[in-house]
């Protein structure tokens, strides 16, 4: 059974329509019951703190409706809530979109009602074209070719005037102490997401990597880098 889309901060189920059409790997190692046993397994995966490059990209933006593909455990659905955005966030673990919901409905009403939890598989789903004033992929990891059709599919989900912003860990992380997984595949730079944008419908305004503190295997200080694209779609031509 999968849940379905429910607002309020709740997550109703439907039989599955469709799985993943890509490779075994990636449904394998990527998939829901990889994500579920990982959740499971621990009280909490990430900090509950929101994406400190979302909160970077999108304080100044006027709220509206926002995507926010592979919300994980909800933090950054929470603080766009909190800002007064109309938020869709997608996950595809069930265990993840719940206690997305948990925390949301701590944060109070007013926050919760502003959040739809939806269960898709972000290597197949397509959202709708056109739909979202903000869409939000965070640190979305994954082997090149179904990383750039889930890109260019959440790029196609932006309205007109409207923001993608895309973050992920820089393969030069890869030379650090830094747990990552050694899978070069999965890293990608700014310059390859902005290669899927066409020049004619996007005004890059973002395109970097940049540094940020983090901790080593052996808890010493390093520099991790993110690769980050902010880029704004053109308004539809008269």
């Amino acid at each position: 059974m999968f849940p379905m889309r429910c607002a309020h901060g709740q997550v109703r189920s439907r039989r599955a329509s469709r799985r993943a059409r890509t490779n075994d790997d990636v449904d394998g190692y990527f998939g829901e019951a990889f994500w579920n046993e990982r959740y499971r397994a621990h009280g909490a995966v990430w900090s509950g703190e929101p994406n400190p490059q979302l909160v970077s990209e999108a304080s100044d933006l006027a709220p509206a409706a926002a995507l926010d593909a592979g919300c994980g455990e909800g933090a950054d659905a929470i603080w766009l809530a909190e800002r007064g955005w109309r938020v869709t966030a997608v996950d595809v673990s069930t265990v993840a979109l719940e206690r997305g919901a948990a925390a949301a409905a701590k944060a109070g009403d007013g926050v919760a009602r502003r959040i739809e939890w939806l269960h898709e598989n972000l290597t197949s789903w397509t959202p709708p074209e056109s739909s979202y004033d903000l869409v939000s992929a965070q640190f979305m990891q994954l082997p090149r070719e179904p990383r750039d059709a889930m890109f260019r599919r959440l790029a196609a989900a932006v309205a007109p005037g409207g923001t993608l912003l895309v973050v992920g860990h820089h393969p030069s992380d890869l030379q650090t102490a830094v747990r990552r997984p050694p899978l070069p595949e999965l890293f990608f730079t700014a310059e390859d997401v902005v290669a899927l944008l066409d020049p004619d419908d996007w005004k890059i305004v973002v395109s970097a990597a940049r540094p940020r503190g983090a901790t080593d295997a052996g808890g010493r200080p390093a520099t991790i880098h993110d690769a980050v694209v902010r880029a704004q779609r053109l308004r539809a031509r008269r």
